[in-house]
């Protein structure tokens, strides 16, 4: 493997330490550097200038592991272009300190060439105690990842990084204003859809990125998930003693007009058809006994695709003379719920007992999950092949593929029938594995609805 190129090379070195300098040239300007900080930098400068001479690759000083996240640097990449890459990140740390040391040098000194009369400033009113934004995130995220599954931390850790690129992890909150709101909020208007998988884009600091041409800009649904999450924090900030504000409270942007693309449920028209191929299969589309079983299971109880695709066998269960699927994480450590409301029990529906679903179940008991024959995939969890399957082969073939039709519309199609039906939204809500809000649902109703209850409830679903 020949690496990366030596020009590549340099450009993601430049583009990280630039975003460093500007950090240490903003903190000179608030604080200035103790001369303990001082004198560390220029011994780890002359430290680096030694190594680069001895052509060494030894990672002392040199911030391996944080350049090659930020920069998208994969580990095959840093292996096949040591020692070049190794040598040159250290070349720029090096040039960064030194840049560093003459801004601090020339704050030690002062001219009065062509220097203008000024009248001396008030003081500046004091600010009321905060703490840095950088560590202030770090606390809520180790706080709130407990309830929060893998990929949604690491989403609402992205949405708040966009914070601390725009001010910087050592900006006190104090001093962030709703002046300072409204601007980001202007920045998300101008984010690219696409910053997070061009390298190009993602190695381009934040207030670079959003001035290039020529690529369409996230949409409002996705500003307002950052203007949500930033509302979180800065509410958690509040109530920890953190801030002595909150901010971005109702500054959502209105929604996009609805494309032809956003998900809708299924006619009853088009689910009679699905129905109907996959109980009888009258076109023989259906070839695996994995792909009629998982998609009954989206038909019947608008579980995820994930959430189907990844239960075992243990998880179809009996209480009393109610069948149901235990919808959990629980069990092979690639499990995974998008939201603790998405832990629950759906019962299965009496059409699926009659067509047999039970027995599909014992013909699986000889091994550990429902459906071996999903892989997983760390972007797509286990539900991946059947997802391809459905939008990709099943729906074209009945002809009633179009925009907005997916296998997440059997989601949609179970909660708009169930509600159709008169079913209670907090019912509708435990089937699907939607958090229930409001004081009843939160306080009083905690332990949620009997097994019976939603039983009744998902025999409202008819095809």
């Amino acid at each position: 493997m020949a690496g990366l190129r030596q020009s590549e090379i340099r450009e993601k070195v430049q583009a990280f330490f630039k975003a460093q300098l500007d950090q240490y040239t903003q903190w000179l300007d608030q604080r200035g550097l103790s001369k303990n900080a001082l004198a560390d930098a220029r011994e780890e400068m002359l430290d680096h200038g030694c190594m680069v001479e001895l052509e060494s690759v030894d990672p002392q000083h040199v911030p391996i592991a944080r350049f090659k996240r930020k920069m998208d640097v994969s580990d095959a990449d840093w292996n096949a272009s040591l020692p070049r890459i190794a040598i040159e990140l250290r070349k720029g740390r090096r040039d960064m300190l030194r840049r560093v040391l003459e801004a601090a040098e020339r704050l030690e000194h002062y001219s009065y060439d062509e220097a203008p009369a000024i009248a001396p400033a008030a003081p500046a009113p004091a600010l009321p105690t905060s703490s840095p934004l950088g560590a202030a995130v770090e606390e809520f995220i180790a706080e709130h990842s407990r309830q929060w599954v893998g990929k949604t931390t690491g989403q609402n850790r992205a949405y708040l990084n966009i914070l601390i690129e725009y001010f910087g992890p050592d900006r006190l909150l104090a001093t962030i204003t709703k002046q300072d709101a409204n601007e980001v909020k202007k920045v998300l208007q101008e984010l690219p859809s696409s910053r997070n998988t061009k390298p190009k884009l993602k190695a381009m600091p934040l207030m670079e990125v959003i001035k290039e041409p020529g690529h369409n800009k996230i949409a409002a649904k996705t500003i307002n998930s950052h203007i949500q999450m930033f509302k979180m924090f800065f509410d958690w900030a509040e109530r920890h003693g953190h801030s002595p504000h909150t901010l971005f409270e109702g500054m959502k942007v209105k929604k996009d007009k609805a494309s032809d693309s956003e998900r809708k449920p299924f006619t009853p028209e088009q689910i009679r058809l699905i129905y109907t191929e996959l109980t009888k299969n009258t076109s023989g589309i259906v070839r695996k006994e994995s792909h009629k079983w998982g998609m009954l299971l989206g038909v019947f109880t608008g579980a995820r695709l994930n959430e189907i695709c990844q239960l075992e066998v243990a998880d179809v269960k009996q209480d009393g003379d109610v069948w149901f699927l235990n919808i959990t994480d629980e069990g092979d450590d690639n499990k995974r719920l998008k939201s603790e409301a998405g832990r629950r029990r759906v019962p299965l529906h009496s059409e699926l007992i009659r067509l047999g679903i039970l027995g599909f179940v014992d013909s699986r008991r000889n091994g550990k999950r429902l459906f071996p024959d999903y892989s997983y995939s760390e972007n797509g969890g286990y539900g991946r092949n059947l997802g391809r399957w459905c939008n990709e082969s099943f729906l074209p073939k009945l002809g009633i593929k179009q925009p907005g039709l997916v296998f997440h519309s059997f989601r949609h199609t179970v909660v708009t029938r169930l509600s159709q039906a008169d079913v209670a939204e907090p019912i509708v809500q435990c089937i699907v594995g939607h958090a229930r809000s409001g004081v009843t649902q939160e306080v009083y109703n905690r332990e949620g609805y009997t097994l019976a209850q939603l039983k009744d409830a998902i025999g409202r679903f008819e095809i």
